[in-house]
């Protein structure tokens, strides 16, 4: 194992020479702060981690709080979760993984610990009870998410509300004029969770200005709750011929769903999704989609993280544009042959209900 003395020695410098240049507590000639430097390089020496934590004050670790909530996609949440710590790692530091619901006791609990440098904290409500402590700890923080205020806290995401109205705006172009949002389980919007209810704003606010009918539907996970929800969207809406599916475990028992149900895709019905590319790619009939940028996000949380440990100013918001790829699940509107549905209410078999 390669030493601080063994460094010193090819250098031709004292080991306290070689301390100051690796915790930089003293001016170090650019000459000597060179040589040591291409000394370290070259015998591949490591400071010891707790000696090096000694130094600067600093664990060199950063938490990621990630509560697996109910309804959370965990393979989603895993992409972001390795994105986080290969750029942690790109930059000497470990990674605590909390995965616990544990809320403010959770954080605080962390924070008092100094184990950590710093906080990336992901599932982000609307109102979330976190936001308060966050700002009183005094440990550098990124969120993974917006609330609904986010003044004093540094936030960054996929901007989920111009997704929605991506998805919608690409539809109505396409003609379709009745369109559904089919969205996370239940409990996710129970609990306000930012990604989704930005998302069902965004495709509500686009379906408005677009003059569409519009209506957005939480679906249970499991493929008999996907049927459940597809006979009850074809009875209440029969001139349904557009879906936005913002819930990538459903996506394929879904289309599954409607195409058992008579409905072809594109050809009477087009999909749009937001989810991983590859869950788009490999539908059965490949969606088009917006890709949620997992390790775009995850390794700007630990940019941000790492610029505010080192005191640079940050930007407060940081949003990600949507990027929509087009695949062969969407294609121009075209009226059905015959009416697919004919509900007791209905009048001319025509109307797409709005969602109250």
């Amino acid at each position: 194992m390669v030493k601080i003395t063994d460094v010193a020695r090819r250098a031709g410098v004292s080991p306290s020479t070689v301390s100051y240049v690796l915790s930089g507590k003293r001016t170090i000639s650019a000459e000597t702060r060179q040589r040591v430097e291409e000394s370290i390089r070259e015998l591949g020496y490591r400071p010891h981690a707790g000696a090096r934590a000694l130094a600067s004050s600093r664990s060199n670790v950063l938490a990621l709080v990630m509560p697996l909530r109910p309804g959370v996609h965990v393979p989603v949440q895993m992409q972001f979760a390795a994105a986080v710590a290969t750029k942690a790692r790109a930059h000497d530091h470990d990674v605590l993984l909390v995965t616990q619901e544990e809320g403010e006791e959770g954080l605080r609990r962390v924070a008092n610990s100094a184990l950590v440098d710093g906080l990336i904290v992901m599932d982000v409500q609307m109102q979330d009870a976190r936001i308060p402590l966050l700002r009183a700890l005094g440990l550098p923080s990124v969120l993974i998410g917006f609330p609904a205020r986010a003044d004093e806290l540094t936030c960054i995401d996929l901007d989920f509300t111009a997704t929605g109205e991506r998805c919608v705006d690409h539809l109505a172009e396409l003609g379709h004029r009745c369109v559904a949002l089919l969205g996370s389980p239940p409990e996710v919007y129970a609990r306000g969770t930012g990604f989704a209810q930005r998302t069902a704003a965004g495709f509500t606010s686009a379906a408005r200005r677009r003059g569409m009918a519009s209506t957005v539907v939480p679906v249970e996970p499991g493929r008999d709750a996907a049927r459940r929800t597809v006979e009850r969207l074809l009875r209440e809406q029969p001139a349904l011929s557009a879906l936005v599916v913002h819930n990538e475990p459903a996506l394929g028992a879904l289309v599954e769903a409607f195409q058992r149900a008579g409905m072809a895709v594109p050809e009477e019905l087009s999909v749009v999704a937001v989810c991983p590319d590859e869950v788009a790619e490999n539908a059965a009939v490949p969606v088009s989609s917006v890709s949620i940028p997992a390790v775009e996000v995850g390794e700007g949380a630990v940019e941000l993280l790492m610029a505010k440990l080192a005191d640079r100013d940050v930007p407060d918001a940081t949003l990600l544009p949507p990027r929509l790829t087009l695949r062969a699940s969407t294609a121009p509107h075209r009226a059905p042959a015959k009416p697919r549905y004919a509900p007791a209410h209905a009048r001319d078999g025509s109307e797409c209900l709005t969602a109250p």
